[in-house]
């Protein structure tokens, strides 16, 4: 009775408290979250000549709320024996090195320019509900928010139902963040297209990161800051994609875009399943470290198509344009700049804001980023990434004073099974994607990056192409089916007889197959390995991402071949180099983006007259079968050495020997 006594409570290391287990991340579960004003948003104008150094200030208060909420997390035994711990050992640090930062912040500003008021109101931070508490549970009951981990079995989280601050890292999903796509209302459709509108669409295919390019840099928010969003990104296209990058290393980098005129630079934040995995990010920030774990799931499928606008035409993109759509700080900010849409194929006329969705049998999970439209005409950027661009209002006309640009529209589709809710996605994992820590994983935090590295010829040809009513782009012929005009409710794209019941995977699967980049340098993608998502990343089954198939041979690590220069079924060979611009113009009305702006002229500002055609092509980009084991491993696998492992097993064998011993005794006594 002894040592499962201290079994019980020394399970998960947080003082004999059930509901606080570790996720073996670092990070324990926890009941609330930390809730600071996002200063970002609220500097609206700041001078160029500051911006380097104000962007830093703004990362390291990311970087310190980031701290906060590890330390709320892992407290929460102290914060519930004494009332002021949050406050005095938390927020209250966390207010003063807030201060000190926001106090450089208004420095930096006033150098060169007015100095900015009232920036030490935004110091305060509180600690807020998160929301995700377990509500009381019965003797004997599962928690809800994890799965079984490794060899020992140990649970993650500590929610049930619909209530658990579950997740493998113990800060989200929960039940409760998911719901059927079936019981969305369809949408109310597009606004009405005029007269004058830009039918037109233009598709490029640029994979769905077969290299395995990821960081947990944000080159346009954090730039020369290592981590600075401090959760993981998928990328295509552009692959020197790092926080150091600057315009010259994205103009002369290598692209995955068939269409060698795209270095685009194209990125979201990883979707992973909740299975007890262990990805080479387990024990690095912005990864494991920061409760970002589990298995990263390698899309099925990536279109990214631009369509015009249903006012009138659109003037083309300026290089280096930078847009951010959606808010990775939504859950804690509220829903003003939240842009996320979740899915399911087949019924993608019905989206989710703030919901996973949970999908039919035979249909895929879906995100989608319709970027913003209007452009202001200077800036390829702003001081909060934000009032440079606009989207459009509901009838499709942009703001005074904004002009219409091709608008992206980025599709990903994921081949993961709904979660199995009753039981905290032990029979079939969640899924949730990356998201700062006390953001807790939820899903309307999803958001999408991109930056413009279109050659000019490409993108004048974009704008031609769309204004004129055209479907061009690479691929843009292909998948004629795509168009979500012709066909609004498109079919599942799984049988529906699919078994799902699936062979697991043994421990003795190899495990030394790394198949991706978890940070390339500068130069781009290194050990990139073509069309190699054999690591099981889009699949479904035991949760690893198997469909039940024979393992194949893995693949060896050849350099990616090198792209066709005439990729694009429309445009020529271009063998110009790239021109990289420097700073926007102050001139207004002109669609020229300055030094480092755009096009040089007003090329989607012609008359052509407009097609007939209102199709929107779609290139698809599917990920090829899986060709190689896992080389993933459990999470518990490693996670401590060996006097950890004896800490947690001598009271079993305690215990069992007192059970042999006791048989022991009553066998004699009853011979007596």
């Amino acid at each position: 009775m002894a040592a499962n006594v201290y079994a019980s409570a020394t399970d998960g290391g947080s003082g004999g408290d059930p509901a606080q287990t570790r996720s073996g991340t670092g990070v324990r579960t926890a009941g609330a979250t930390i809730d600071c004003p996002d200063v970002g948003s609220e500097l609206t104008s700041v001078p160029e000549q500051a911006r380097g150094e104000v962007d830093k200030e703004l990362a390291l208060l990311d970087e310190q709320i980031a701290k906060a909420y590890q330390r709320l997390s892992e407290s929460a035994q102290q914060v519930r024996q004494d009332s002021g711990f949050a406050d005095n050992a938390i927020v209250n640090p966390l207010k003063d090195k807030r201060a000190a930062t926001l106090e450089r912040i208004a420095i930096a500003i006033d150098r060169v320019g007015d100095r900015p008021d009232g920036l030490g109101a935004l110091a305060a931070c509180t600690v807020r509900d998160s929301g995700n508490q377990a509500p009381a549970q019965a003797e004997g009951q599962d928690g809800n928010g994890g799965q079984e981990q490794g060899q020992d079995g140990q649970e993650q989280g500590d929610g049930q139902g619909q209530g658990g601050n579950g997740g493998q890292a113990g800060n989200g999903p929960v039940a409760a963040d998911y719901a059927p796509i079936t019981g969305v209302q369809p949408d109310a459709g597009s606004p009405r297209q005029g007269t004058k509108a830009s039918r037109g669409s233009f598709a490029t295919d640029c994979g769905v990161n077969e290299n395995g390019l990821f960081n947990s840099d944000n080159i346009i928010a954090a730039p020369g800051v290592t981590n600075g969003a401090h959760h993981f990104h998928d990328y295509v296209g552009n692959q020197a994609n790092n926080a150091f990058a600057g315009d010259q290393d994205l103009a002369n980098a290598k692209t995955t875009c068939v269409d060698q005129g795209d270095k685009s630079s194209y990125y979201w934040p990883v979707l992973r399943l909740q299975n007890g995995t262990q990805e080479q990010d387990a024990d690095s920030p912005g990864g494991g470290i920061e409760g970002n774990a589990g298995e990263i799931v390698t899309p099925k499928q990536v279109t990214l198509n631009f369509v015009g606008n249903p006012r009138g035409k659109v003037t083309a993109m300026p290089r280096l344009l930078r847009i951010i759509t959606g808010d990775a700080k939504s859950f804690v900010n509220g829903p003003a700049n939240a842009n996320a849409s979740w899915s399911c194929t087949g019924f993608e006329d019905r989206q989710l804001k703030d919901k996973y969705p949970l999908c039919p049998q035979g249909s895929d999970v879906v995100r989608t980023f319709t970027f913003q439209s209007c452009w202001d005409g200077r800036n390829i950027d702003s001081a909060n990434h934000r009032t440079h661009v606009a989207f459009t209002d509901a009838a499709g006309n942009c703001p005074s004073g904004f002009r219409p640009i091709p608008q992206l529209v980025q599709r990903i589709v994921y081949d993961v099974d709904a979660p199995s809710l009753e039981d905290g996605g032990r029979t079939t994992p969640l899924f949730a994607v990356d998201s700062f820590p006390e953001q807790l994983h939820k899903p309307v935090t999803d958001h999408g990056d991109f930056i413009n590295v279109f050659d000019e010829d490409l993108m004048r040809e974009m704008t031609d192409c769309i204004n004129a009513g055209r479907k061009c782009g690479a691929g843009a012929e292909a998948e004629p089916g795509d168009n979500p005009e012709e066909e609004p409710q498109e079919q599942p794209t799984k049988s529906p007889e699919a078994p799902q019941e699936q062979p697991t995977r043994t421990p003795e699967a190899p495990q030394e197959q790394p198949t991706r980049t978890l940070d390339a340098p500068q130069g781009g993608n290194t050990g990139a390995k073509p069309g190699d998502t054999g690591d099981g990343n889009g699949g479904k089954g035991d949760g690893n991402g198997e469909k039940g198939e024979a393992a194949k041979p893995p693949v060896t690590n050849k350099p990616a071949p090198e792209p066709e220069q005439d990729g694009s079924p429309t445009a020529a060979p271009r063998t110009d180099e790239p021109e990289v611009f420097a700073t926007p113009t102050p001139e207004e009305g002109t669609a020229n983006a300055g030094e480092q702006g755009g096009a040089k002229d007003d090329a989607g500002e012609d008359t052509d007259g407009l097609g007939q055609s209102q199709a929107v092509g779609t290139a698809t980009s599917a990920a090829p079968t899986p060709s190689s084991p896992s080389r993933t491993e459990p999470q518990a696998v490693g996670a401590g050495g060996l006097a950890d492992t004896g800490a947690q097993l001598w009271p079993a064998a305690a215990g069992a020997v007192l059970v042999i011993a006791g048989c022991v005794v009553l066998r004699r006594v009853r011979r007596g």
